[in-house]
């Protein structure tokens, strides 16, 4: 075959071959907002299913970042406007109760993602204990589901829950770092005061003294730490924690209410390796 013949041949392959790549960008344009999280589990009724999803694809006790869809069973389609709420309940042989947990708000950026996290304080591994109903309304007509969830236990005690000295029961879980590093760590906790045995609302102002000791080495702690204290932007408890080595390390916690009272904790001391209100970590 003549050269003048094989050029026309060739371009028009390759102007082929750039429409078909431009077309299929275009059919799998829609970008998936839930990318790079692992879906936790899937909430049915009749009209919608409402999706969960987290970092792990699994919900732990402590602290639990959630991200939120409801596709439409009908057209496959997910909902861009709707309000979001949802209740935890642990059904225990004689009673039952609530845990912290947040609002659902849009998450930024996101048209059909919805966020909000819970703080699981027990676990439920058969699924018998535990459920989550998540209450919505698209369009001024209201839709719940619900069903069994499990949640399992975490490595390390990331959540804890006490009574104070005022006899009010709280729980306070570890929130950050996600991932510590040898240095100075930013570290946030979150401090909720039961109110009933349905709501878990956070306090403000109080104070967490902060003594981190590593068991293991002689009980050291390490330098340049500060307490945690309020912040009214996020209602969380914020610090500076300092690592001084990898290694499984105890937050030795001490909780002050507004009028600098001791709720809970203790010092470290020769005769006190260890404060009755702690938290854990290791990397």
């Amino acid at each position: 075959m003549k050269l003048k013949h094989i050029l026309p041949i060739l371009l028009f392959t390759l102007f082929a071959t750039s429409c078909s790549t431009d077309e299929d960008d275009n059919d799998t344009g829609i970008v998936n907002e839930v990318e790079g999280l692992l879906k936790i589990k899937e909430l049915t009724n009749s009209t919608h299913t409402i999706e969960l999803f987290n970092n792990s694809g699994t919900f732990y006790t402590g602290y639990n970042n959630i991200s939120i869809r409801i596709k439409d069973n009908t057209t496959n389609n997910y909902i861009e406007n709707a309000s979001v709420s949802w209740m935890p309940i642990m059904q225990m042989p004689t009673m039952q109760h609530s845990c912290p947990k947040s609002v659902i708000t849009k998450a930024p950026g996101k048209d059909t993602v919805y966020n909000g996290y819970l703080i699981y304080q027990m676990t439920s591994l058969d699924s018998s204990g535990w459920s989550l109903s998540v209450d919505y309304s698209i369009d001024n007509v209201d839709y719940t589901a619900t069903d069994s969830i499990t949640v399992m236990q975490s490595a390390k005690q990331n959540v804890t829950s006490f009574m104070g000295s005022d006899d009010s029961r709280y729980v306070v879980a570890l929130i950050e770092p996600n991932n510590p590093i040898i240095g100075i760590n930013n570290i946030m906790a979150g401090v909720f005061k039961m109110e009933n045995m349905m709501s878990f609302p956070s306090v403000e102002n109080y104070t967490i003294a902060l003594d981190p000791r590593m068991p293991g080495m002689g009980n050291h702690s390490s330098p340049n730490n500060t307490d945690l204290t309020y912040n009214t932007a996020d209602t969380m408890y914020h610090g500076n924690l300092s690592l001084t080595m990898t290694g499984y390390w105890v937050l030795n916690l001490k909780l002050f209410n507004a009028e600098n009272d001791v709720l809970k904790g203790e010092d470290i001391s020769e005769t006190n390796s260890q404060s009755s209100f702690y938290l854990e970590l290791e990397f």
